[in-house]
């Protein structure tokens, strides 16, 4: 049994990185901010394209941008989703594109700006999770509302001592459903190291997301490729030197 499940395991883990070399030319991803002396040359191309100016932390903006060829009224979700303009992903798919969707996020303190200067965007507060209706831990800095975790260690190591608060959880296919949403063109996830989690309360084969951008921490960047994997996603190469910190994935043909 144990020699079974790690061929398995091996089987699944091979199959991502040979898709990883088989998209070279079709992607996109995310980093830190893209300037300065050590930016990649695939980031500078998109700066020169789509920039200088952008309000995702890094380059993820650009490459959304890049990889849906600045296509008009889609539907995105955003989960982790944070201050609605600054280091948004989905600010810009909205505000020029006329794209629509949801934001997810654990602290409740950012609906009223989602609600005043995101007309197109329904902000939740939820932690997402694998199951919903339960209440989860979550650690913030005060200091600074853009870090937070289910895992205190994490939110500590970027800061001072993190405060513990309690948010309702919910599944990505329970929310999308009581919104009557069928169909999303575009997925961002960033919830620091929950992501695998939040992924199993995901039915990505109905969802059929065309773009899912995630973060993927080295501590779980397994546990997404097999995912991933598991419903014949393949990453898309073209970003992955433009944007370290995240992976992006896209429905193999």
């Amino acid at each position: 049994m144990l020699r079974n499940a790690g061929a398995k395991r091996f089987s699944v883990l091979r199959f991502a990185l040979a898709v990883i070399v088989i998209v070279g030319g079709a992607a996109c991803s995310r980093a830190p901010a893209a300037s300065g002396p050590n930016v990649e040359p695939e980031a500078e191309e998109l700066k020169a394209r789509y920039g200088p100016a952008k309000n995702s932390y890094g380059p993820e903006e650009w490459i959304v941008r890049d990889f849906f060829q600045d296509k008009r009224d889609g539907v995105f979700l955003d989960v982790g989703a944070n201050h609605y303009k600054s280091t948004s992903n989905t600010y810009y798919l909205e505000q020029q594109l006329n794209w629509s969707g949801l934001a997810v996020d654990a602290l409740p303190e950012f609906a009223a700006d989602y609600q005043k200067f995101r007309p197109r965007t329904k902000f939740f507060a939820f932690f997402v999770a694998d199951k919903s209706n339960e209440r989860a831990r979550m650690y913030v800095l005060e200091k600074n509302k853009q870090i937070g975790s289910g895992e205190k260690s994490f939110a500590e190591q970027h800061g001072d001592k993190a405060t513990e608060i309690e948010v309702p959880t919910i599944t990505l296919n329970d929310l999308l459903d009581a919104e009557k949403i069928a169909k999303i063109d575009y997925l961002s996830l960033d919830i620091e190291l929950f992501e695998p989690k939040a992924l199993a309360g995901f039915d990505i084969d109905r969802f059929r997301p065309q773009l899912a951008c995630v973060e993927a921490h080295p501590k779980v960047r397994q546990q997404i490729l097999d995912y991933f994997a598991k419903h014949r996603y393949v990453v898309v190469g073209k970003y992955l030197r433009a944007d370290p910190n995240n992976l992006y994935f896209t429905p193999m043909s």
